[in-house]
């Protein structure tokens, strides 16, 4: 078992316990809220983890490594970083398919490059929440100084890594 979920178990069944230290209701009814949140996210995990499970067989580790492993240098940099801005979604998504590729051969810089571009650059919130509520100068301003950002993270990355 990963440290990750040992410290995750430990700090619920924590809250567990002071929840129930307040009342046996107040425990049941913290359960029952995760309960509904983890229904409501189950369809969404699902889907992620399919989509990462079929990169991982449709597309050749060959393929990935040319265009986006260790080797790749700037070009894969760019090619993620673009990947990036049209991931729509949050890291349900993204994250499992980054250890898809990072599993299929994909080099840590052009990850990154990834990641850093869907974060700072995602297509889907710069049109449903930058552009209606900052309007397009902001964008603007904001995306001309973050957009060499997701090539620079990656390639510090290959640097200190030595990809």
């Amino acid at each position: 078992m990963e440290l990750s979920t040992i410290v995750m178990g430990l700090i619920a069944l924590i809250l567990f316990l002071v929840a129930f230290s307040k009342g046996q209701g107040v425990a049941l009814e913290g359960l029952k809220t995760g309960g509904e949140l983890l229904l409501s996210v189950a369809p969404r995990l699902l889907f992620a983890f399919a989509i990462s499970g079929l990169i991982q067989v449709l597309i050749p580790k060959q393929f990935i490594g040319r265009w986006i492993g260790r080797g790749s240098g700037w070009k894969g940099l760019l090619i993620a970083s673009i990947a990036g801005v049209f991931t729509p979604g949050g890291p349900i998504l993204s994250f499992p398919i980054v250890a898809s590729l990072y599993q299929s051969g994909a080099g840590m810089g052009p990850l990154v490059s990834y990641l850093t571009s869907w974060a700072l650059l995602g297509l889907h919130r710069l049109i449903a929440w930058e552009f209606p509520l900052m309007g397009p100068r902001f964008v603007a301003m904001r995306v001309l100084v973050s957009v060499l950002m997701p090539p620079l993270a990656g390639w510090l990355v290959m640097w200190l890594a030595h990809e």
